[in-house]
């Protein structure tokens, strides 16, 4: 047999042999205890991250790994109160994840206290909402000292938006969503000498099944300016299976056409 052809063949057996990509483990929800979210310094790079203590011990995970769940214990109603305006109107209903914990539900904050912070960052760290995808809006606001509230981040507001979190400090704030479903928060923590990261805080609100809820979560994204490590002859996990198959076939048809051309050509020389 030719060597082409052999080769032709091996080519097609091994694409349709190749095996489907592994599936991503489902994210970690998390419904009640304490998390925050906040800049570390991972290997000497600036890295977002979650701080889960719902655990017997603090775990710092990757945003895309986790979901938040807001669990019905979480609803109640805008009160009939014109500084709360801003929530919708009076005896509406929203889900919020209060600025004191309840037990009930999960308490996110965020910290700047990783020890190599202030080193890198000095006074303050620049929280930035780049935007907010899901079915309702997302306020995230403060009850200051006489009790009025001072808002950090409205999605009814321009993006980018931006406040400045001081290093070595652990904040809590009231987290509203106005309707139950996905919500996908797009933030970033970064130095004014431009040291940053960003990611996507993932948020179920309500009824259905959090873990299931964003297509997009899987394995954690390799740090910025970097690839995952792959073989060089290997497919492209991001290809699906069957463009491989599809691949195959056309090898195959090609190996056909040309076994069928070498034996017309065979056909005529006995013909002469």
């Amino acid at each position: 047999m030719p060597r082409l052809i052999r080769a032709l063949l091996a080519a097609a057996a091994a694409l349709l042999l190749a095996p489907s990509p592994a599936h991503a483990a489902p994210p970690l929800v998390i419904a009640d205890g304490h998390v925050d979210l906040g800049p570390r310094l991972v290997d000497g790079e600036w890295t977002l991250q979650i701080r889960d203590d719902t655990a017997d011990g603090p775990v710092w995970r990757e945003p895309d790994d986790v979901v938040l769940q807001v669990a019905d214990a979480a609803r109640t109603t805008v009160p009939d109160d014109p500084a709360y305006a801003f929530l919708g109107s009076p005896g509406g209903e929203v889900w919020v994840l209060p600025q004191v914990q309840d037990q009930e539900v999960v308490w996110p904050g965020w910290n700047t206290q990783d020890p190599g912070i202030a080193e890198v960052a000095g006074r303050e760290v620049d929280w930035r909402l780049h935007g907010v995808e899901g079915p309702g809006r997302f306020e995230l606001f403060l009850n200051g000292s006489f009790g009025a509230p001072e808002t950090i981040f409205s999605s009814d507001r321009p993006f980018p938006q931006e406040t400045g979190v001081e290093t070595g400090t652990h904040v809590h704030g009231n987290w509203v969503f106005t309707a139950p479903g996905a919500y996908s928060l797009d933030v970033e923590m970064a130095t004014a000498d431009g040291r940053g990261d960003r990611a996507t805080l993932h948020v179920h609100v309500g009824p259905g099944d959090p873990a299931t809820a964003f297509t997009t979560t899987g394995p954690s994204a390799p740090p910025p300016g970097t690839t995952r490590a792959q073989p060089a002859d290997a497919p492209d996990e991001g290809l699906p299976r069957v463009l491989w198959l599809a691949v195959g076939g056309v090898l195959v048809v090609g190996v056909a056409a040309a076994l069928v051309a070498r034996s017309r050509r065979a056909a005529r020389g006995t013909d002469d």
